[in-house]
């Protein structure tokens, strides 16, 4: 079975944010300018992304400059920029003003991002960053591990928002590690909590994926199935595995079935 957005709607699941660095990898791998990200983040508009995300990352690996150009002008959704916490993306998002940024860490040799901001190691650099940002107009959110102490120190630099790595969730979900599952689930629960007793608003994300032809299925339930039923979740950013999945079924189903699933979770949801 396949869904449209309008087939199921919940007024309280959490906004999907489609990220589409990896069509820009896809063409980087040839060169040239095909698949064209932005082309990809309109058709992803079309078919109910509530947000676009993409980072620019030092290397410029996937996303261009002239891409966050094209981006600004062409997209009505919000756009979330996701950075690395320097001088030269600080300027760029200045420029570019777009409504969200999320500071996230960078390491070259990274293949991915492989954790969480530490908020409180460099506490007085990310403090700047935060205000230097809202004064620009956007807001900012904090990539960070659902860690009480990056919590805490990402409420006092005065950032609104964290978005909390699921990526340790993500992994042991592939695994069928039932105990490192709960472990990582338990965590995210305590650290979203956590977070709003402070007033920050809660996003998720980092390798979540669909039950459907997957393997690693622990239940039936799909990692984004058991982050989006997560009440304190307000935004879920996905990307590898939403552009995986649409590999073989389309951009505008692969983002209506992560929809669909987010809101038969939420809506399942205890509470």
């Amino acid at each position: 079975m396949t869904f449209s957005g309008s087939q199921l709607t919940a007024l309280d699941a959490p906004l999907l944010g489609v990220n589409i660095d990896h069509v820009a990898t896809l063409r980087n791998a040839r060169g040239g300018r095909f698949p064209d990200p932005v082309a990809a983040a309109l058709l992803a508009v079309e078919g109910g992304a509530d947000i676009i995300t993409f980072h620019l990352r030092e290397d410029r690996r996937h996303i261009r400059d002239e891409d966050v150009v094209r981006l600004k002008e062409a997209i009505a959704v919000p756009l979330n920029f996701e950075a690395a916490v320097t001088d030269e993306m600080l300027d760029i998002i200045e420029r570019t003003a777009p409504e969200h940024v999320c500071l996230v860490p960078e390491r070259r040799q990274e293949v991915t991002t492989e954790g969480g901001l530490d908020v409180a190691g460099q506490f007085n650099r990310i403090q700047d960053a935060c205000a230097r940002l809202a004064a620009a107009g956007s807001r900012v959110s904090l990539f960070i591990g659902a860690d009480p102490v990056q919590i805490e120190a990402a409420a006092k630099a005065g950032a609104p928002c964290v978005e909390l790595h699921t990526g340790p969730l993500a992994h042991a979900w592939w695994d069928a590690d039932q105990a490192g599952l709960q472990r990582e689930l338990t965590r995210i629960q305590e650290g979203l909590r956590f977070a709003r007793s402070l007033g920050l608003r809660t996003h998720a994300g980092h390798g979540l994926a669909l039950t459907q032809s997957e393997p690693g299925q622990i239940g039936h339930v799909s990692s984004t199935a058991l982050v989006a039923a997560l009440p304190d979740v307000a935004e879920l950013h996905i990307g590898h595995a939403l552009i995986g999945h649409a590999v073989f079924v389309g951009l505008r189903q692969a983002i209506a079935d992560f929809k669909a699933e987010a809101i038969r979770a939420r809506k399942s949801s205890p509470a």
